[in-house]
């Protein structure tokens, strides 16, 4: 029996970036196709096979032990990126300000996808979804670069709907208006 079950849902890719260089902040910078490597995106500053432990994992680890990275992308929604601008009184916010690896039209509910579901493309390249990328103060300090007055009201407006952190399972390359194919794990969600 299959561990991961492909779903009845999909997504067209449509935008993709890359953070160069975090030291200069978290904007990314628009290309036409990811090559996506076991250590990452070709180029992204959040790749690597490890990296030190931040605030995500400080339940776990202090702050700069070496752990495995399962946040080399960062992958959001068009619908949801559309809500947070709304909730933020912008018309539209463009991806490069979040450090976005890829925005994706069509999947629902998409920063809520299980810890373990796959997409993949057409090519085959696959990504893990790790989980839910909770907002914070990067993005809205570009957001305010950008728009001043604006990023003070990112943390609220992205809450539940800032995308999700992601890992390569199987290197290929992604490319804007690809589609990608949902796959979810074949348990039943935890319920202690």
């Amino acid at each position: 029996m299959a561990a991961l079950v492909e779903t009845e849902h999909a997504g067209v890719v449509r935008w993709l970036g890359i953070v160069a260089d975090r030291g200069a902040g978290l904007r990314s910078a628009a290309v036409e196709a990811l090559t996506l490597r076991f250590s990452g995106p070709e180029g992204e500053a959040h790749g690597g096979l490890t990296r030190p432990a931040c605030s995500r994992v400080a339940a776990l680890y202090p702050r700069g032990t070496e752990i495995r990275n399962t946040r080399q992308l960062s992958i959001l929604c068009a619908a949801e990126l559309a809500a947070i601008a709304a909730a933020m009184g912008l018309e539209a916010i463009d991806p490069a300000l979040v450090g976005a690896n890829a925005v994706v039209e069509g999947l629902p509910d998409f920063t809520h996808l299980p810890p373990g579901a796959r997409l993949r493309g057409e090519g085959g390249a696959t990504v893990t979804v790790d989980m839910e990328n909770l907002p914070c103060q990067l993005p809205a300090r570009e957001i305010e670069r950008a728009a001043p007055g604006f990023g003070r009201r990112f943390r609220a407006a992205a809450a539940g709907r800032r995308g999700v952190t992601a890992w390569v399972e199987r290197e290929g390359i992604w490319r804007l208006g690809e589609r990608l194919r949902l796959f979810v794990p074949a348990q039943r969600p935890w319920a202690p």
